[in-house]
């Protein structure tokens, strides 16, 4: 008895300590590579909230950021095991997205998507790699012209004005309890990315909506899985070798495969030659023969990309525009001073409101739509850390960039958690002087700066414009009255949700 006992326990310490030293392996990785590493534990690496979500796993970067930012560029880090490079300093930031580029060419997404287990994903220029993301950037950019984005400005404009109906129905119905603003948003998005690529009405701001904006928000619903799968690779890297992650459910990719179908055969059925972008769309595929499931990976590209940042964008410039009333109120000056005698803005005029792109800015700043990017080197290089010494980065090391940390950083932005839109003014130098050094990012930069940037934009200011005309607005109590971060999103969203209280200006 007591020697079976003794054998078991044995057995025990044994498997105890081999999983000890499998989940500890890496502990000291950076320091045996000569740089200083993050406080790192076994099991849980330098980001404890990742397992427990008490807080946003970007407060955790923004602890590790500010303790060591004076003395480094960058610092090592533990994902689960996984090592990755945490950038500290814009200007490093800077020469990786840009003057480095060629070295960190991919995201570090592109590892654990293929076309087998994700083709619309697998598509999307954000995970492409080398060649491939040339190619489709090539292709995507043309769609995406200023005069293609013209063209359907004004079926934005309708939608704009179908989003103010429907606010008012829903404010009748809905008068102490506020409005979910993420929800309009979503809906907004939705209806008005729908239209201008596919062609095709949502019917998103109705009680009567098509299966389109399910579908859509349903993408953005599995978002768990994507966090569990994080983990496991994070614990084992090498699952993404020979297991890929989907993020579109089957079932939602057979709904858009089949709905872009009907969009090609209608289209050509009524013989338009016009120069919206599905228009582009169908050009494209008859210079290039693709197929309709290539066809729809592309026009997805512009519908996901347009539908939950653009609509987390909108929401938190609202929420902060309706907690501070004097910005909201010197925002509908601007606007009302440049309406057309229509009472719309015209294309033109909107792309030139100074305080509205300041103020959508620096809600981009605050709530940064993607809170850290992660890149891949793609080949050699080195980086020169504050004290001259130099760290030889190999290909595949990951490189995290702490968007929401440098947007938050004192020593770059004055008062950083206040709502200060005059940031941005061009008195007072502008986007581009914080571009320039590294210090903006919620678009990305360098080659790979999100090519749907201009698209995201006339969609964002049209509706905060429209809103902020004929909607006197302000947060709702349920509303939290800090910037605290959703502990459970990967997106830069305030915790609790945004509910807001639209009040008519007038009645028409």
């Amino acid at each position: 008895m007591l020697e079976c006992f003794i054998v078991t326990f044995a057995l025990v310490g044994i498997l105890t300590a081999v999983i000890y030293t499998f989940l500890a392996w890496n502990l000291s990785y950076w320091q045996k590579r000569g740089i200083k590493q993050a406080k790192s534990y076994a099991l849980i690496g330098s980001f404890p909230n990742i397992f427990s979500q008490k807080q946003n796993i970007a407060y955790d970067i923004d602890e590790i950021y500010r303790a060591n930012k004076s003395d480094d560029n960058f610092i090592g880090v533990l994902m689960m095991r996984t090592p990755k490079l945490l950038i500290l300093n814009p200007v490093c930031v800077q020469k990786i997205l840009v003057s480095d580029f060629k070295h960190f060419h991919d995201n570090e997404m592109s590892k654990s998507v293929d076309e087998k287990s994700d083709f619309i994903l697998a598509n999307n220029p954000f995970v492409l790699t080398g060649e491939k993301w040339k190619e489709r950037r090539v292709e995507i950019v043309p769609g995406l012209t200023a005069n293609r984005i013209k063209v359907v400005y004004s079926i934005t404009t309708d939608v704009c004005h179908r989003l103010t109906h429907y606010i008012r129905e829903q404010s009748k119905m809905s008068s102490s309890t506020g409005l979910d603003a993420d929800e309009l948003c979503l809906r907004y998005t939705s209806e008005v990315v729908s239209e201008c690529v596919l062609g095709i009405r949502a019917n998103s701001l109705s009680d009567e909506s098509t299966p389109i904006y399910a579908n859509t928000k349903k993408i953005f619903s599995h978002t768990y899985i994507f966090r569990l799968y994080q983990l496991i690779t994070g614990f084992f890297p090498a699952v993404q070798n020979f297991y890929k992650m989907r993020f579109f459910p089957k079932d939602v990719e057979e709904f858009f495969i089949n709905l872009m179908q009907k969009t090609i055969d209608l289209r050509r059925k009524q013989n338009l030659d016009s120069g919206d972008i599905i228009n582009y769309l169908l050009q494209l595929q008859e210079k290039r023969n693709l197929s309709t499931p290539e066809l729809t990976s592309h026009a997805m590209t512009f519908l996901t990309d347009g539908f939950l940042t653009t609509a987390t964008a909108i929401s938190h410039c609202l929420l902060l525009l309706a907690r501070h009333q004097n910005i909201q109120n010197m925002l509908r000056q601007e606007i009302t001073k440049n309406l057309d005698d229509k009472s719309n803005l015209s294309f033109e005029t909107l792309s030139e409101l100074p305080y509205l792109d300041a103020c959508l800015h620096e809600a981009l700043r605050i709530f940064s739509p993607i809170l850290f990017n992660k890149k891949l080197c793609t080949s050699p290089c080195e980086l020169v850390n504050k004290d001259g010494s130099i760290l030889k980065v190999r290909t595949n090391d990951i490189i995290m960039i702490p968007t929401h940390s440098i947007h938050h950083d004192e020593s770059i932005y004055e008062e950083p958690e206040k709502f200060k839109p005059e940031r941005f003014m061009p008195e007072n130098g502008g986007l581009k002087s914080y571009r320039e050094r590294g210090a903006y990012l919620a678009f990305g930069d360098g080659p790979r700066v999100c090519l749907g940037v201009r698209f995201a934009l006339t969609q964002s200011k049209a509706a905060i414009a429209e809103l902020i005309r004929n909607f006197i607005i302000k947060p709702n109590p349920k509303t939290r009255a800090d910037n605290t971060l959703n502990r459970k999103s990967f997106f830069g969203s305030l915790e609790g949700g945004i509910w807001l209280d639209f009040e008519a200006i007038n009645s028409n």
